[in-house]
């Protein structure tokens, strides 16, 4: 195999030039991304959609870095706040209705632990995923090989090395489950912090019309 066989394979690969040929289209398109007037909503989206492997409505604050771009598969609706990375060696898979604080960088790149393995320049990518409704708080870095479930938030700070479960409150480092989330905290926005009458019937109207697709799991389900 060749290094971008290899590379996509999630083995051992070496950034030799047909690597790095692919790495230059995306820093033309970062360049641009990135120096590109911040209020200029929809110019940034448009190169968002052409810099992201798949996307539907996404949009990131610039600046924003990446490898590929092309490794990046988000859903409906995705947020990426200012200063995201997402080292893309390996698919990076986010799911519907995803929201990002600043500074989150989620990386599926590593090399060797021994340093003369190490040194040979090898290096690996291992996919990251990320399910629907799921909110990434500030500075949090993911690791490669997790999986986060969907409707999950990761408080900020968090370094995440394993998976997160589904409809959890995860934070720390390393991260770990605080706290299962339930139909209660529908009608609180921040700690005991309930949300406002005006509000709540607002909410309430959307969920009416929309159907309310969201809904914590029953027992049994």
């Amino acid at each position: 195999m060749n290094n971008i066989e290899r590379r996509d394979s999630q083995i051992l690969y070496i950034s030799d030039e047909h690597v790095m040929a692919e790495q230059k289209k995306c820093r033309a398109l970062l360049q641009k991304l990135n120096f590109m007037d911040r209020a200029d909503f929809e110019g940034i989206g448009a190169v968002v959609k052409e810099l992201f492997g798949t996307s539907d409505g996404a949009f990131v604050n610039p600046p924003f870095y990446c490898d590929y771009g092309s490794h990046i598969h988000v859903g409906k609706n995705f947020f990426a706040n200012y200063n995201c990375t997402i080292i893309d060696v390996a698919p990076v898979r986010i799911g519907d209705n995803c929201q990002m604080a600043p500074n989150v960088a989620i990386y599926t790149a590593g090399h060797p632990v021994h340093p003369a393995a190490r040194n040979t320049a090898y290096e690996y990518g291992i996919e990251v995923t990320i399910g629907d409704n799921v909110w990434i708080g500030g500075n949090t870095v993911i690791l490669p090989g997790v999986h986060i479930g969907d409707n999950a938030v990761i408080g900020a700070g968090s370094v995440v090395t394993r998976d997160v479960p589904a409809w959890c409150v995860a934070a720390g480092n390393p991260c770990r489950v605080l706290r299962s989330i339930t139909e209660a905290d529908r009608e609180y926005y921040y700690r005991h912090v309930p949300v406002d009458p005006e509000a709540l019937e607002d909410m309430k109207r959307m969920w009416e019309e929309s159907g309310d697709p969201i809904r914590y799991p029953e027992v049994g389900e």
